[in-house]
């Protein structure tokens, strides 16, 4: 069985060695080649790697700074043509924005080097079909992973409810308890406020950077996390 295709947060660490490495340099024995493979089996994105071995290996990464030549339209050579669509459409994100790339690519490393919290990250579900997230997944996961913590989640919904006497979603007012009975009583989930951008893995979650939400407009936050906040979408609905 063939490995996984190339996910966004691998591509955009690839295209930020790509573009301060010369052309002459992408080959598998480059030391910060090997660096990349190395950050790359670290990532908290793929739990199935069919063949271990040659999983994101210093001659894959190579192969892939390759495709970039053959995109790069201030590279005179050819390059390896068989890139994909998501290596076109990442590049051409960046290119004109390395400031950007770098400061992702930093934190999508910094993140992962955290052993601990990278395991963490692995027990997070892939939501990222229905999701578009410019910092990818890995930055996805640690917000996903900032919502559940129990301990300040419970102490928001009690702090809620000792105020206004019930729990109700903070963008439509939906209950669970009114439209459930019994069964959705005390349910609601919790949304993290912070753009991804600030959101780094020593982030300690305070109860005003929750938001009530039911379900569906959870998930209608999560469609664009960078901009959409809970007044813009109560604002949408309303």
């Amino acid at each position: 069985m063939r490995n996984p295709k190339w996910h966004r947060d691998e591509i955009i660490l690839a295209l930020e060695l790509y573009f301060r490495t010369e052309p002459g340099q992408i080959h598998a024995s480059n030391p910060e080649i090997i660096e990349l493979s190395y950050i790359l089996n670290k990532l908290p994105i793929h739990k199935e790697r069919p063949d271990q071995v040659k999983f994101r290996n210093p001659n894959g990464v190579g192969l892939k700074l390759s495709n970039f030549l053959a995109i790069d339209p201030n590279y005179n050579g050819k390059g390896m043509q068989s890139f994909s669509q998501l290596d076109e459409k990442v590049f051409n994100e960046f290119v004109d924005n390395k400031s950007d790339l770098i400061r992702i690519a930093n934190h999508i490393k910094e993140t992962s080097s955290d052993k601990d919290l990278s395991l963490q990250l692995y027990r997070i579900e892939d939501e990222m079909d229905d999701v578009e997230v410019k910092e990818g997944n890995v930055i996805y996961k640690l917000h996903k992973h900032y919502e559940r913590n129990f301990k300040i989640n419970k102490m928001k919904k009690d702090l809620f409810f000792k105020k206004f006497g019930k729990l109700t979603c903070e963008v439509c007012d939906f209950d669970f308890y009114h439209k459930y009975g019994e069964l959705g009583k005390g349910f609601i989930e919790c949304h993290h406020r912070k753009p991804l951008f600030e959101i780094q893995k020593e982030t300690q979650t305070k109860l005003e950077d929750l938001a009530l939400v039911c379900s569906n407009c959870h998930r209608m936050l999560h469609r664009n996390l960078n901009a959409m906040s809970i007044q813009d979408l109560r604002n949408l609905i309303t």
